[in-house]
């Protein structure tokens, strides 16, 4: 399913431009990640660039991103605020619940509804699906990749956040094996409609979380216990490929005060590690 409109995005459109920041709309462009950090310096607070065709985007440890013209949202949100080091780190994992937050909240109302398929099921009577985030940040759906997400530090310090969403992408043109999109998974809409709801949510989340960060206390720590409960990479057996190219697998257990991934290896030793690729050994 594609859409030949150049869409409008009216809701999330309108809650960014309340929140006092900048939304832009491009029928096409590379990267959103890219010409958000160019406009960086020119922009405020919470600014968002976006499109349903993205033509050159890049995921996590420089992977090429495939975004099949109108079947895929590509948008970047820009975090300009004074948090220190730590809660910079914690920025992709906050990104991350806020996607799945996204993903979950358009799943279960389109699972409401009692539209029967070819097989004369009801979505309300089928298991719901489960939304996690696998560390530091890609959502998945019933353990299979929907969305990624990409931080990347700008010129004048602040952050452009960018996720890539598959939205109506069908079965048998899903990039990869372990792959879905919101349509497979069961949403229910246009392309364009159901981008303009997950923004919605991922935009307003992602400031949220990020205020909180900024105030500290109950509120900051709030943030970061929702991010565990979010991720389900804990608990998990997995696979870790370090950037040294060495790998290994443990057990994931925990997520520590400064956003590592906690490990626990065939030893028993445990150890946090902040970049790797993880796979859920369950799923691979």
């Amino acid at each position: 399913m594609s859409t030949s409109a150049s869409p409008t995005f009216p809701t999330s459109r309108a809650a960014v431009r309340a929140a006092g920041a900048t939304f832009a709309a491009p029928e096409t462009t590379g990267s959103t990640n890219a010409d958000l950090l160019t406009r960086a310096p020119e922009v405020p607070h919470g600014s968002v660039l976006v499109t349903l065709d993205q033509t050159a985007g890049r995921g996590r440890l420089d992977r090429t991103w495939s975004a099949p013209a109108g079947e895929t949202l590509a948008a970047s949100v820009l975090v300009r605020a004074d948090l220190d080091e730590r809660d910079r780190g914690w920025l992709p994992l906050v990104a991350g619940a806020a996607m799945r937050d996204a993903v979950a909240g358009v799943l279960a109302d389109d699972q409401s509804d009692d539209v029967p398929d070819v097989a004369g099921t009801t979505r309300a009577s089928r298991p719901a699906p489960r939304v996690v985030v696998k560390w530091p940040n890609d959502v998945q759906v019933d353990g299979r990749k929907l969305c990624g997400i990409l931080c990347q530090v700008a010129a004048d310090g602040s952050v452009v956040v960018g996720a890539g969403v598959n939205l109506t992408i069908p079965a048998d043109r899903l990039p990869t094996p372990t792959s879905t999109s919101l349509a497979v998974a069961g949403a229910r809409g246009s392309a364009a409609d159901l981008a303009d709801r997950v923004l919605t949510t991922f935009h307003g989340g992602v400031l949220e979380a990020v205020a909180a960060l900024v105030a500290g206390g109950a509120g900051a720590e709030a943030v970061r216990s929702h991010v565990r409960s979010a991720c389900g990479t804990i608990g998990q057996r997995v696979r870790l490929e370090l950037p040294d190219g060495t790998a290994e697998e443990a057990d994931a257990i925990g997520i520590d005060d400064e956003g590592r991934i906690t490990i626990r290896d065939r030893h028993g030793a445990t150890r946090g590690v902040a970049v790797g690729d993880v796979t859920h050994l369950r799923y691979a």
